[in-house]
């Protein structure tokens, strides 16, 4: 036993000291950070463009106006992809050891910066169009963060992210998606978006823990198309309508514990919403309370 726990046990401490935020610069971890995110984001672009946009027709750089559609589920979702890839951004500058000022510059932006590059993809794109709302989206994500590391210095309203499978997807697979892996980025009626707020940060008091966050949801029902006029241009009448949710949520980079890795695990997954009880506002039915909603 002392030979199998002492070599995993020293594994753990280095792992542990590497995850370890640079108290000062650290030219190296600044560099492998940039290089790092070249690699993976530029990785990523040339694999959208094969797998996604070179079976289409080029043509010359357009807008198109969607902000109509899916009532506004993909603005939301583009708000979310680019406040995370901001905050993944400045926290591994922070891990370097860069400054505040750099973290904000060159991290934070770091999703505003891919998701404007796909919207140039899309412009050029015949079958599809810039949009002027996703880039309203993307900017606002960015602002999420920046602003809340300007005004308080952490982060008290985070955005949140659940999803389940629903009916719709198997009516239209090819748009919605066809299996779990599919339909948690395509179908837009399983998914609910999130502000998580942490109750502590706005309501001084001992007796609230740190970690409680109280949420507020955003989800749709009902699509098939991304318009009801463009449902009855194919044959079907489809009843779309909004959600609202309010519950109760963890923040889980509020636990503490002096473990870096789990501060890294809990960083990553703070992106999800915890399953808990939930009040909905639906959009034809009324008021519902879920036991666990999710």
């Amino acid at each position: 036993m002392f030979i199998f726990v002492t070599p995993v046990c020293f594994s753990q401490s280095k792992f542990n000291q590497f995850l370890t935020p640079s108290d000062t610069l650290n030219n190296s971890r600044k560099t492998k950070v940039y290089l790092t995110e070249s690699v993976v984001l530029g990785g990523t672009l040339i694999g959208l463009n094969q797998l996604w946009y070179k079976d289409y027709p080029k043509s010359s750089f357009h807008f198109i106006n969607d902000n109509k559609e899916w009532l506004q589920m993909d603005k939301i979702g583009h708000m979310y992809s680019s406040y995370h890839l901001g905050r993944v951004g400045a926290e591994m500058l922070t891990w370097s050891g860069a400054s505040k000022k750099e973290q904000l510059i060159y991290g934070a932006t770091l999703g505003l910066g891919f998701l404007t590059v796909v919207e140039v993809f899309d412009g050029f794109s015949q079958e599809w169009g810039a949009s002027t709302g996703d880039m309203v989206a993307n900017v606002s994500g960015t602002a999420l963060y920046v602003s809340q590391e300007v005004l308080w210095k952490e982060q008290r309203i985070i955005p949140k992210f659940s999803f389940h499978q629903t009916q719709y997807a198997s009516l239209r697979p090819k748009t919605l998606g066809n299996g779990f892996q599919e339909e948690i980025l395509k179908d837009y009626n399983g998914q609910t978006y999130w502000l998580s707020f942490n109750i502590k940060s706005f309501i001084k008091n001992k007796s609230i823990p740190k970690w409680l966050n109280l949420a507020v949801g955003y989800g749709a029902e009902g699509m098939l198309y991304g318009t009801n006029q463009e449902a009855f241009k194919n044959n079907y009448i489809q009843y779309s309508s909004r959600q609202f949710y309010l519950s109760l949520d963890v923040d889980l980079t509020k636990i503490e514990t002096k473990s870096h890795f789990l501060k890294t695990f809990f960083s990553v997954f703070n992106t999800i919403k915890i399953p808990a009880p939930t009040l909905q506002i639906a959009g034809f039915d009324g008021f519902k309370a879920h036991l666990v909603y999710f």
